[in-house]
């Protein structure tokens, strides 16, 4: 990608921010060149969200100055930013599934006919777009009836629709296939070469590294360095992240596999519609591997776990574990089985914020009669219990008892991780295991995945990130639209193959026709 001019069309300088207690941005100085993409790169934290925040008007800096084309500006609100030709793209899409791809991108603009709106002009327009940058979508179709990726260039539609210069991206890719993320970075980069200046966060370092022109990280609200893609690796940023070395792919250990510890046979489940969300799926777990289950969010993954689990009941189909049948829609029988679960949503269903570390140490475990004596609950066992879950497990707390909502979201995961294999299950169901932890919170975590293999434990990992399914897993799924589409060794996976049967393409069909996701009927 060319910069078409070293002079920056935007300059953020000795930008500071406070919040009671917190230090967000510090001393921060960050530019970007006319028709570059520059990287915004950072652990959860570190301050990049609060720097774009201040950047799109939704927050004011307490210091420093922002410029746009060398002249000073001062955005108080995001229609001040749009006014300036600042746009954001945000990870979560801001569309209303109700109305028409030409309804969404007209909102909140003056139409040409006073006030009535002219959807064949927005129309017209949106096709001009569509050709230029490769957004093909159908303006007249209703948003909800739309696959995850077509939503995604509606929203880069209503930012060009705008006449945008300068693109915020905020995890453009979080949901996307790695075909459909592909296509995504030619767009950006036929943005670029027109001349428009893109910033993109992610915190994929293989993607940072695909498509960036510069990168600057942040650390506790500071820059720590600034470089580009010819000059650095995945290492190198990790260690200007952390402030360290990570080690990014986990050592594993050799492990003896056993037989089947976990087999899910003929399985139907419903989503939260009523209809199909998970479709005659069979999958088997071996002891001392771990499986790692791919695919775009809202393909049945998240109804597959929480029925394995015990937390949805299905319409059909056997679960077994360690070769005995569990009763459908029964937690408590399912992990008396031997199963473990760290959920998708550590705050809403891993752990309770109001409970301290003890108690939520304790959540699951708290009858058993090392800790509970005729109903009372034996004290001094528990604290010397949860000390050693605390110390052996690294969680970051004041004391014992501070409450879970007061840590950091590696150190709940970690808490949860500590609860779930202190009691040495057979299987484990680890979904999403890492998302929204900061790196060095997810090195630790993969590196407790890795070792659960050693002990013969069935561990299933349930991931949207393919960099985290191809460091854990020896053998990988895929899940398209609620159906298997099959399962490869680690060794013959490549990210093609994995991407095309994330799309719901069989990769060793003559045909491989491409076929849009969509999200789960589910949702």
């Amino acid at each position: 990608m060319t910069v078409e001019a070293v002079f920056p069309v935007l300059e953020m300088r000795g930008i500071g921010k406070r919040f009671p207690g917190v230090i967000a941005n510090e001393n921060v100085d960050f530019d970007l060149r006319k028709g570059e993409v520059h990287t915004l790169l950072g652990e959860n934290g570190a301050g990049k969200s609060t720097l774009m925040k201040i950047l799109y008007g939704l927050y004011r800096p307490d210091a420093g100055e922002l410029r746009l084309n060398g002249r000073p500006v001062r955005l108080s609100s995001p229609s001040d930013a749009i006014a300036h030709g600042i746009c954001m793209i945000h990870q979560h899409f801001m569309l209303v599934p109700s109305l028409t791809v030409a309804e969404n991108v007209a909102l909140g603009l003056r139409s040409t006919r006073g006030p009535l709106t002219d959807l064949r002009h927005v129309a017209r327009r949106i096709g001009e777009l569509s050709d230029a940058f490769g957004l093909q979508v159908d303006p007249f179709a209703d948003v909800w009836q739309l696959a995850v990726g077509e939503r995604q260039r509606v929203e880069i539609i209503k930012a060009l629709y705008r006449d945008a210069s300068i693109l915020i991206l905020d995890e453009p890719t979080a949901v996307l296939t790695p075909r459909e993320v592909d296509d995504l970075f030619e767009t950006f980069r036929r943005m670029a070469r027109q001349g428009r200046s893109l910033i993109f966060i992610s915190h994929k370092l293989h993607e940072v590294l695909t498509l960036s022109d510069r990168i600057t990280v942040l650390r506790n609200g500071r820059v720590t360095g600034e470089t580009d893609p010819c000059n650095t690796s995945r290492e190198e940023l990790a260690r200007m992240m952390v402030g360290r070395d990570v080690n990014l792919a986990p050592e594993k250990p050799a492990a003896t596999v056993c037989e089947a510890r976990l087999q899910i046979e003929n399985l139907v489940v419903a989503g939260d519609r009523g209809t199909d969300a998970v479709c005659d799926v069979n999958l088997a777990v071996c002891g001392g591997e771990v499986l790692g289950l791919a695919g775009v969010s809202g393909n049945g993954q998240r109804e597959l776990a929480e029925a394995v689990c015990g937390l949805r009941k299905p319409k059909s189909g056997v679960i077994r574990v360690d070769g005995q049948p569990v009763a459908p829609g029964n937690p408590k029988a399912v992990r008396k089985a031997g199963l473990a679960y760290v959920p998708e949503e550590r705050m809403r269903d891993g752990a309770i914020g109001d409970f301290n570390i003890m108690e939520n140490l304790l959540l699951l475990d708290h009858g058993e009669k090392r800790f509970c004596r005729n109903g009372f609950l034996r004290f001094g066992r528990i604290f010397k219990h949860c000390r050693k879950l605390v110390r052996a497990y690294a969680v970051k707390t004041p004391t014992l008892e501070t409450p879970a909502k007061n840590l950091s979201g590696g150190n709940i995961q970690k808490l949860i991780l500590a609860r779930e294999l202190s009691g040495n299950p057979k299987v484990l169901i680890a979904a999403q295991p890492t998302r929204g932890v900061d790196i060095g919170a997810a090195e630790y975590i993969h590196a407790r995945l890795a070792r659960q293999r050693t002990g013969g434990t069935a561990t299933l990992v349930i991931s949207e990130d393919l960099d985290e399914i191809f460091a854990l897993a020896d053998r990988i799924a895929v899940m398209c639209q609620g159906r298997l589409m099959g399962i490869v060794d680690r060794h013959e996976a490549t990210r093609e193959r994995i991407g095309l049967m994330m799309a719901g393409v069989d990769p060793d069909s003559p045909s491989k026709d491409y076929c849009p996701v969509s999200e789960s009927t589910s949702r």
